[in-house]
């Protein structure tokens, strides 16, 4: 037909279907959380977290810059900023500051923390652009694609290969452009002008009938770096002020995120005089090993990756090379047999990128904030720590989830929901109403609130399924508290002579009081 689209055939493009079964075990996600996944670009969650703090009566203040700090006293801060707009610096005061200023932290620099840094792997330039792909996504559905071209001698340096990544199906996507292997480029070297750009991204699409629009662009280093520590004094940092690294297994944003989760109930209580601030050291201790295991768990994701570039011969720095290697793949002998299924091992040495429960859920907790003293040894790590969640109970682990509802069928809900909610919880089962009568006392006694909640057989709730049984790792009257975080404060195996003291005494210790 006259008028379709002529799509170019001399690109290579390898979709990563986030949804087919070769790169996701939908199983063992739906064992591990109560929630789905949501492709939410940080464009567009960022005005959902704007709004919420907004309405929660935070004042938010935009285009200014964080000069310097000061501490007069162990208790007040004094930050200088600067508001590029009106071109003002004043200061403000504060009890705490947290440094959450990205992978340039001037908060970092200031406090002079430490860095880990490994060697990195070079620049990377994001362009972002308005394009719609729709009719190219029909049939082979992917919102992340590796596009190169291997037997081009004309790359720009900036541009040998690109990941495509859908931000917005399927009219926004960011392209981002990796320089040839072993090009130790400099930042200059990755400027070049709009229409460069564009034209690139249209080589890159294949497709001369759509004209995309260029949104931004900007320029960014694939680092391999962890803060030492977190946190001094009444200072906090986290995000990618402490750890730095590819996009890989998606671990930026949700990082992040966790850093903040952890800290804020630590900071709530401290703040109303339910916990003493000595609780806010767990901080760095329980996050930064998080951190460690991230950056290097991202950055092999990316090396994960050379494996097949060198079996398709993207990595030979001769054009004539690089021919010879794609043609052995269209051979129908022994030569293109042995091409064909090495690539096919090279690729799915890639799956962890898309299947890494393990690394996004097994993060290990040792502080004065999960009481280990009566625990025994944690339990080993699986042997495929990446891959393989570990469903346990023991403490400074998560929650396990499990679907639970009530005798006459209801909505159902998950141990994940019974939990946090700002409160510490504790969960038992039938013969465990000695521990739910210990928590409503020590609630009283420390001036906070423990929720309590038994599962079990005609209990608050129904274990329908029998998974809590398989999992929860204690007897029915023993007991599982959960902070508020919800990860595991500490565990009974059984029930105890004097549930409340035994209760009350992890919760002074927990809480440091």
């Amino acid at each position: 037909m006259a008028d379709e689209p002529v799509i170019k055939t001399d690109l290579l493009i390898r979709p990563h279907g986030l949804t087919s079964p070769i790169w996701l075990a939908s199983g063992d996600y739906e064992a591990a959380s109560p929630c789905e996944h949501v492709d939410l670009p940080q464009t567009l969650l960022e005005p959902v977290l704007t709004k919420r703090a907004i309405h929660k009566g935070w004042t938010l203040r935009f285009n200014t810059k964080f000069l310097r700090m000061d501490r007069p006293s162990p208790d007040v801060i004094i930050s200088e900023v600067f508001d590029t707009v009106t071109q003002k610096t004043y200061k403000i005061q504060s009890r705490y500051l947290f440094g959450c200023d990205g992978a340039r932290s001037q908060v970092v620099r200031e406090l002079a923390i430490p860095l880990i840094k490994k060697p990195g792997q070079g620049l990377a330039l994001n362009v972002l652009v308005k394009v719609d792909l729709s009719h190219l996504m029909t049939n082979r559905v992917g919102n992340l694609h590796w596009v190169f071209r291997p037997e081009q001698t004309d790359a720009p340096p900036w541009g040998w290969a690109a990941v495509v990544r859908m931000v917005r199906p399927w009219n926004e996507w960011m392209f981002i452009f990796l320089p040839a292997p072993g090009a130790d480029l400099t930042a200059d070297a990755m400027d070049a002008s709009d229409d460069e750009y564009l034209a690139r991204v249209k080589e890159f699409i294949g497709d001369d009938s759509v004209k995309p629009e260029l949104l931004h662009a900007s320029k960014w280093w694939i680092n391999e770096v962890v803060a030492e520590y977190y946190s001094d004094g009444n200072v906090f940092c986290f995000g990618d002020s402490t750890h730095r690294h590819p996009p890989f297994n998606g671990l930026g944003s949700n990082t992040c995120i966790q850093d903040a989760f952890n800290l804020a109930w630590k900071i709530d209580y401290v703040m109303s005089g339910k916990a003493n601030p000595k609780l806010l050291d767990s901080f760095s201790q329980e996050r930064q090993p998080v951190g460690v295991e991230i950056i290097t768990r991202a950055n092999q994701g990316l090396r994960d990756h050379m494996p097949w570039q060198t079996v398709m011969g993207m990595l030979e720095p001769d054009a004539d090379r690089r021919r010879e290697i794609l043609a052995e793949f269209e051979d129908q002998g022994e030569k293109g047999r042995k091409r064909r299924q090495a690539f096919q091992a090279a690729i799915e040495n890639t799956t962890t990128e898309f299947h890494g429960l393990g690394i996004e859920m097994n993060q290990r907790y040792v502080s004065d904030a999960v009481y280990l003293a009566d625990q025994g040894p944690a339990p080993p790590l699986p042997e495929d720590k990446v891959r393989t969640h570990q469903i346990t109970t023991y403490p400074g682990r998560r929650l396990p989830h499990v679907w639970l509802n009530t005798r006459s069928p209801g909505r159902r809900l998950s141990t994940i929901d019974l939990a946090g909610h700002g409160r510490f919880c504790l969960l038992t089962g039938p013969g465990g109403q000695a521990w739910k009568e210990a928590a409503q006392a020590v609630s009283q006694t420390l001036g906070l609130d423990i929720s309590s909640f038994s599962i079990g057989w005609k209990q608050d709730y129904e274990d329908v399924y029998f998974d809590w049984a398989r999992k929860r790792e204690v007897e029915e009257d023993g007991c599982v508290l959960v902070r508020p975080d919800r990860f595991v404060a500490w565990r009974s195996k059984s029930m105890v002579a004097d549930p409340a003291k035994q209760l009350e005494q992890v919760m002074k210790i927990v809480l440091g009081l």
